[in-house]
């Protein structure tokens, strides 16, 4: 007798409706998946006949053969495990087989026949409301994230007598209750930490605050111990909320790769990641036989921190060229070519020499100048084409470390942030574009225009201080943005003075 089932399958940050046909004839003994299954599939088989057998249901003893369609597309993960033993007991006549239509189901099956948490339980809820699906039976753990989408019946389940006495009708499960309604606010949430913890370091927390603004990448070099990493952890305490459309990209990605908390159905902070200088380029970039988000999509409406950039490896680092410039990346692989997004803010720091002490006034370096010259070298001039703003942070003196007077707390700078992104909204809307970082030659010449007093200032920054040319583009970005900050409509010298001291480093350490 033959049983179909709905399920599905995710295939990038997407899912699509996959039908499970299960056949039970007569024959030796056997239980065979086509359908270009994996190896957790292949397995399935045997958790599959201890579940039903544990549970208390009938196994027949027969040529058992679970199809996955369409047979085309690689199939992955333990997620059809529930279908499948549905299935079987379908085709045994355990369970009404009217019951399965217009029902979705998936889950992982344990020994015992209880059902444990898959991954892209929000993309495949998303799915089944696309192809008109009205009722998802799913693991109780994916169920709040699944209940996101309106207009869809979400049963969670706890085991497989569960899911049986359900179909059946025998007995009752309240669907879980709709979640979506608003982003929570950030500042009601613990999660971040507060830039009024770093004591100084004025100059660098206004660089960070004009680097939220305009969404650009910065870079910062300073000696160890002189907070660099404690300022990069608070960056994402003043970007702006994130809006109901990024939540749902941020929570669909977190979900796929599976780091998706249980009690947390909508992702509501932005991504905080910061991968050890040993990643591999698969690990930033994303990669595998059937590709999987990397760091730079994880890290997609958030911060990407790579601490100690120079010690990464030159093939790693390289790679992100890509996504900095696109805001989303491809992986070609024979099994399918797959685009993540990767729109994300990149937060470096580095020590100015091997030693960390170059630029120490208490401190001696030892660092020979070809050392030093190695080894800021290991960053290439492509990618640092891409990082707007370069920041020195010196050591914190004692008595700013002791001082009782603190600076703003991460709200407030927030709000400054979210008026000049509200600026740049409005300046781009209708465009792909965002924000002042993503200005093209084009929208530079239309809305940096800079007036002459200004202009001066930025010639006798290229002609006499030594910045490079392609430091002046990046110049006039993170002018615009400084003028955003204030509310200025055009670009005053005093923005342009600002903006040429983030290229400073142009002159002290990257020249050769």
């Amino acid at each position: 007798m033959l049983a179909t089932v709905l399920s599905s399958a995710v295939l990038g940050i997407d899912a699509y409706i996959v039908k499970v046909e299960v056949d039970v004839a007569d024959g030796l003994p056997s239980f065979s998946t086509v359908g270009l299954p994996d190896s957790a599939i292949k397995e399935s088989k045997d958790r599959v006949t201890a579940a039903i057998k544990n549970s208390g249901f009938y196994f027949p003893p027969s040529r058992i053969t679970a199809n996955l369609a369409p047979a085309d597309i690689r199939k992955t993960g333990s997620a059809f495990d529930l279908p499948i033993a549905i299935g079987v007991m379908a085709a045994t006549n355990q369970i009404d087989l009217s019951r399965l239509e217009n029902t979705m189901i998936l889950g992982e099956l344990a020994l015992d026949g209880t059902i444990r948490k898959i991954q892209g339980g929000l993309p495949i809820a998303i799915a089944a409301k696309e192809n008109g699906i009205k009722n998802v039976i799913l693991p109780a753990e994916n169920s709040k994230e699944a209940a996101i989408v309106a207009e869809l019946n979400v049963y969670p389940i706890e085991s497989l007598t569960d899911a049986a006495a359900f179909l059946n009708e025998s007995k009752q499960i309240t669907p879980e209750p709709h979640t979506l309604s608003s982003i929570p606010e950030q500042n009601e949430n613990n999660t971040y930490l507060d830039l009024i913890d770093v004591k100084g370091q004025e100059h660098v927390k206004r660089s960070i605050e004009v680097a939220a603004a305009g969404s650009h990448n910065i870079i910062m070099i300073g000696p160890p111990g002189s907070g660099k990493t404690m300022i990069a952890k608070r960056i994402p305490s003043i970007l702006p909320t994130l809006s109901t459309e990024e939540s749902l990209e941020t929570t669909k990605i977190q979900s796929i790769v599976g780091i998706l908390p249980s009690d947390t159905p909508l992702v509501s902070i932005r991504p905080f990641r910061s991968p050890h200088h040993t990643i591999s380029d698969a690990g930033l970039i994303g990669g595998g036989n059937v590709p999987r988000p990397g760091e730079v999509s994880l890290s997609h409406n958030g911060v990407l921190f790579l601490d100690e950039l120079p010690e990464f490896r030159r093939n790693v680092l390289e790679v992100m060229r890509q996504p900095l410039e696109d805001g989303h990346v491809t992986i070609s692989r024979a099994a399918a070519s797959l685009t993540y997004p990767a729109n994300f803010m990149l937060v470096a720091a580095m020590n100015p020499c091997p030693c960390g002490f170059f630029s120490d006034p208490n401190r001696e370096c030892k660092c020979t100048h070809n050392q030093i010259q190695n080894y800021v070298s290991r960053i290439s001039g492509p990618l640092l084409d891409r990082i707007d703003i370069q920041v020195e942070v010196p050591a914190v003196k004692y008595a700013e470390l002791s001082a009782d007077v603190t600076g703003e707390q991460s709200e407030l700078v927030r709000n400054r942030v979210e008026k000049a992104r509200s600026i740049q909204y409005h300046r781009f809307e209708g465009t792909t574009i965002h924000s002042n970082a993503n200005m093209q030659s084009k929208q530079i010449r239309e809305y940096c225009k800079i007036e002459s007093q200004a202009q001066d200032l930025l010639r006798v920054a290229i002609n006499q201080l030594g910045l490079s040319a392609r430091a002046y583009d990046r110049i006039l970005k993170v002018s615009r943005t400084i003028a955003d900050l204030e509310g200025a409509p055009n670009i005053e010298s005093g923005h342009v003075s600002e903006a040429i001291q983030y290229r400073s480093l142009d002159r002290s350490f990257w020249k050769k």
